[in-house]
């Protein structure tokens, strides 16, 4: 009764052997993909961009004097939809960057108030100012879901065709601002429609 010892592994267990291995490599390719892309994870792809925007007409914020929110005012003029909240931290930083937004007067700011309280979204602006033309309220957030937002806050571009020309996803900030949000405003001012 005689072993080898050194016989070579049956190519089973030889695949046996490897497969955790290729299987490691397999998923670590997967998940590494993306991040050698180069593409920015950030930006969340709109499947609204270049559809005109959904119809909306929300009711004022309570309170505020100004109008609310209605996608038949967005004819002719480039807009900027902003969605905000009292309770969104985020919104609270980049809300100078909209106040700075506001003395453009080649667009109308207008803003999309998600699930808030009136009292709250009004004390809100009366600490940090109101940048918005005007305000419409969606306390439930159907509005909101008929824009594909995925939370707030988030600013779109609509053209003067009525159409989604742009979505920033997060706080805005001075550079992406600069850098994103008024490249796409400068493209929509220049386009007819």
């Amino acid at each position: 009764m005689s072993t080898e010892t050194g016989s070579p592994a049956s190519p089973r267990r030889r695949l046996f052997v490897l497969l955790p291995l290729l299987v490691f490599l397999g998923l670590a390719g997967l998940f590494l993909s993306p991040l050698l892309s180069g593409r920015d994870e950030s930006e969340i792809p709109s499947a609204l961009i270049g559809l005109a925007a959904p119809q909306t007409s929300l009711s004022p914020l309570e309170g505020s004097n100004l109008p609310g929110l209605d996608s038949k005012s967005f004819a002719g003029k480039v807009t900027l939809v902003n969605v905000f909240a009292s309770w969104c931290a985020p919104c609270r930083e980049e809300h100078p960057v909209l106040l700075a937004l506001s003395q453009d007067k080649r667009f109308k700011l207008a803003a999309l108030n998600y699930k808030d309280e009136p009292a709250n979204a009004r004390r809100f602006l009366g600490d940090l100012g109101n940048p918005y033309q005007a305000i419409g309220v969606d306390p439930a957030g159907r509005a909101a879901i008929d824009w594909g937002v995925y939370g707030v806050p988030e600013t779109f571009v609509i053209g003067k065709d009525g159409k989604i020309a742009y979505k920033h996803v997060g706080p805005l900030t001075p550079e992406s601002a600069r850098d994103l949000l008024l490249p796409q405003i400068e493209k929509a001012l220049a386009a007819s429609g």
